[in-house]
């Protein structure tokens, strides 16, 4: 199916078919509160540690006063050549990673804890910046989170609550930083985090990306619509609306993310938390990954197998490609590792099957 018909047979969706806790509530609200206000209706309080950063400029060491989950590096030049050595240990190069930046280059680097590190950049790198990012041990924040599992016709997930999404985070100078653009779905992208696997916090780590891409990156939420972790637990991702609909405005149109540079609009983006370059994906979250496209799909009159041209909404820039791809079918990078781009043929098969 072209990427005409693809949109075309698109049905909307409606947010209670689409998505809605197991008591029916309608409780999935993006709001956050520190206060001691009881808690409303459906939903429960719950702490999540704040997020700590401490940033600097430049490519001289640099301190911190805790200790850090992850570094996030930015420049202007060259994209490959960088490099981060925390505390005293040898350095290593950072890697394309996921994110991409118009203009120069980024990364986020596990830190294992480091409280000092040192950047080098590439040759006649200019405007280099880094931040310290701890996931785990900041002040506590209470949230308002669903008291039942928020489901996605039968996929469970946790919402932005759920997770901790501190939605102050999207706001710059008391305005949304990146106001809610919502276009036809024609595409799913599937990525890696290109973090650590084995990862003992996957919610500290999606809370850490989406401080890095929401503050560091400056694209005002993080930026992919789902997260899923090795446990194969889905995480909702980029702000879509105060309704029950993941990912969706309440007339099914897909928000605007920021996971595929020039090919966001009607673009899904879904990244599996890890490292998939050597090691494959782990039976669970595979097993996540095709049940949500399999979802999506279906209430979108999508075909996963399907062959495309898309289409560009904003700019009419076309592309031909899959309905399901992976992020170096759209651009010159590793993501989403070869061992997941090497499943991504299983993938659709097995999210066309009945």
């Amino acid at each position: 199916m072209g990427a005409a018909g693809a949109v075309a047979a698109g049905a909307a969706l409606t947010p209670v078919v689409f998505a809605a806790t197991d008591s029916g509530s309608g409780s999935d609200s993006a709001s956050d509160s520190t206060s001691t206000d009881a808690a409303p209706a459906g939903t429960e309080p719950e702490t999540f540690p704040a997020i700590r950063t401490a940033t600097a400029t430049g490519t001289a060491p640099a301190t911190t006063a805790f200790a850090a989950s992850y570094v996030g590096l930015r420049w202007t030049g060259d994209r490959d050549g960088a490099g981060i050595r925390l505390a005293d240990g040898d350095w290593q190069q950072t890697g394309t990673g996921c994110a991409t930046v118009d203009g120069g280059g980024t990364a986020l680097v596990a830190a294992d804890e480091a409280t000092r590190y040192e950047v080098k950049a590439p040759a006649g790198a200019t405007d280099v910046r880094s931040v310290a990012i701890d996931c785990t041990r900041g002040p506590d924040r209470t949230f308002h989170v669903p008291s039942e599992t928020t489901r996605v016709r039968g996929v469970g997930y946790l919402s932005r609550p759920a997770w901790g999404a501190d939605e102050s985070k999207r706001y710059k100078d008391g305005k949304v930083n990146t106001p809610e653009a919502y276009y036809p779905l024609q595409s799913i992208t599937v990525h890696h985090t290109d973090t650590p696997n084995a990862d003992p916090d996957p919610a500290a780590t999606v809370r850490g990306i989406y401080e890095y891409h929401a503050i560091t990156l400056d694209w005002g939420d993080i930026g992919y619509h789902f997260l899923i972790d090795e446990a194969g637990v889905v995480y909702e991702g980029r702000y879509s609306g105060d309704d029950l609909v993941p990912a969706f405005d309440k007339n099914g149109d897909l928000v605007t993310a920021f996971h595929t540079a020039g090919f966001n609009s009607g673009n899904l983006g879904i990244a599996l938390i890890g490292n998939l370059v050597a090691q494959p994906p782990t039976d669970a979250a595979k097993a996540s990954l095709i049940r949500l496209i399999k979802v999506i799909t279906r209430f979108k009159g999508l075909d996963p197998q399907a062959k495309i041209t898309y289409t560009n909404p904003v700019n009419g820039v076309k592309k031909d490609n899959e309905t399901i791809s992976g992020h170096r079918d759209w651009l010159q990078t590793d993501c989403p590792g070869q061992t997941m781009y090497d499943l991504l043929t299983d993938v659709r098969s097995s999210a066309a099957t009945s």
